[in-house]
């Protein structure tokens, strides 16, 4: 979700604190759901760290006396972003990080950004592709390929499916980035509020269908997984987010991008000992060499803008 303000003033030692803050929530949430999906199933554990979230929201929206959102179209819009901004992405996310490492998942949705420029161009007016951010397209799935393998990708073995799983849930955040755009002026408690409740809600029946719940038994670490996952890495990480983009906008917190994909390998490897291979390293350059490229203008210089 996003809001839309311009910024106040240029950045500082504060917003570019709360940049790498959130990098680094953000980037260790695939080790912890690496650790919770040991002992839980990813539908049940991303169904419970969405209720816990959501309840949790709520009652921030109450305390601050935001009211849910209203209104059959809008409603509509709320639907889209519970399904393609969290409980999609996450189970796609869990499911794919029962098989493969947490670094290896942090590299595969790097590529977000440039299925976000591909979306944009199908489905909006303004955001055409141009020729750096062709180029951007191109080597950020050069980068895809490379990582996952052209052999791996022709047998379509189960961990390749597991990393396809993860690559989809990118390009689910990509449908999210143009879905949110309908959001811009809503309050922003309510709204988080209304998208995660809603999000828990359609994953439970499944949650139930494919693997009882009630029977299942997670250890502790994966228990405290979830509740940090909802605490930190959703309803915590979404305040950080409306902060930074109230105070200087989206294009500054685009930033986020780069940040994300390093952080989610060093993590893995500080704690969890993965080590990614070569093709990992050079997938990840690729990428954000990509995002980058796709990022640059040239002839007359953008308006400024939220």
């Amino acid at each position: 979700m996003s809001t839309q303000s311009p910024a106040p003033s240029g950045p500082g030692s504060a917003d570019y604190g709360l940049l790498f803050l959130l990098s680094a929530i953000w980037g260790s949430s695939f080790l912890v759901i690496k650790v919770a999906v040991e002992t839980m199933p990813a539908v049940s554990m991303t169904a419970a760290r969405l209720t816990i979230a959501g309840v949790i929201l709520i009652c921030m929206a109450a305390l601050a006396r935001q009211k849910i959102p209203r209104g059959r179209a809008l409603w509509g819009w709320i639907l889209m972003a519970a399904l393609f901004g969290n409980a999609l992405p996450f189970a796609l996310i869990g499911w794919g990080e029962e098989e493969i490492d947490s670094g290896l998942a942090a590299i595969l949705m790097a590529v977000m950004p440039l299925t976000t420029l591909v979306l944009a161009h199908m489905f909006t007016k303004d955001e055409k592709i141009t020729v750096p951010k062709a180029i951007g397209v191109v080597l950020g799935f050069t980068g895809l390929v490379i990582l996952i393998g052209p052999a791996k990708l022709a047998t379509l073995g189960e961990e390749t499916v597991r990393q396809l799983a993860v690559a989809s849930a990118a390009v689910c955040y990509g449908i999210n980035a143009i879905v949110t755009k309908q959001f811009a002026g809503l309050p922003p408690k309510s709204l988080a509020a209304a998208v995660v409740m809603t999000s828990a809600l359609m994953l439970l029946p499944a949650s139930f269908l494919l693997d009882a719940p009630l029977t299942l038994e997670p250890s502790l670490l994966s228990s405290l997984s979830i509740v940090a996952l909802a605490v930190f890495h959703t309803v915590i990480a979404t305040l950080l987010l409306f902060t930074l983009v109230r105070r200087q906008g989206a294009a500054f917190f685009s930033q986020i991008n780069y940040l994300v994909p390093p952080f989610g390998v060093a993590w893995g490897a500080l704690l969890l000992a993965e080590r990614p291979s070569p093709n990992a390293y050079i997938a990840l350059g690729l990428i954000l060499t990509g995002i980058a490229i796709a990022g640059l203008k040239f002839g007359r210089r953008a308006k400024k803008g939220p």
